[in-house]
């Protein structure tokens, strides 16, 4: 699949956003402390989430990033596609050369799973994403060790990997 770290710093920075921004304009430094992205990078992408309307900047003191619209009217996909990102697992990008000028054995395989991935990225609002982090965390809105909304130090604001309980075993006597 091509979803690089562009698509992925994208999703995580505006969920970042959506998360602080309840007390105003979420300056990028903060996204970029909180996240351990590049600032620079963060602008990069910033700019493009900005023309496709996903965000909204406030300039000067006091100033930064919020939604344009609610984090449930914002899907996963969007914000991928925003900062040209392709959902395409096939080897050709589509063009149906990927074995010499022709169409491979399993090319329907991998259209019908790029269709999948983005048909669940689509599925995905901001706001479903930032209530799964919620129940993870316990339920708690604010996520820093003193209720400021900044991480601990080396923790992400946002996990990337969910924590999933191993199966527990059963014996029998």
């Amino acid at each position: 699949m091509k979803l690089t770290t562009r698509g992925r710093y994208a999703v995580t920075a505006i969920l970042d956003v959506a998360l602080h921004s309840g007390n105003g304009p979420v300056p990028l430094a903060d996204v970029a402390e909180r996240q351990s992205l590049s600032l620079s990078y963060l602008e990069q992408l910033f700019a493009r989430l900005r023309q496709h309307d996903l965000v909204r900047s406030n300039r000067g003191p006091g100033g930064g990033y919020r939604l344009s619209r609610p984090a449930d009217e914002i899907s996963v996909a969007e914000v991928i596609l925003a900062v040209d990102e392709q959902v395409d697992v096939t080897r050709c990008g589509g063009l149906v050369n990927c074995n010499q000028d022709s169409r491979c054995l399993t090319h329907d395989l991998w259209v019908e799973l790029s269709r999948k991935v983005h048909e669940f990225f689509s599925s995905r609002s901001l706001a479903d994403v930032l209530e799964r982090v919620r129940r993870a965390r316990g339920g708690i809105e604010r996520f820093g060790a003193d209720g400021d909304g900044r991480a601990r130090a080396g923790q992400r604001s946002i996990p990337i990997v969910p924590v999933v309980e191993p199966p527990t075993a059963t014996r029998e006597a």
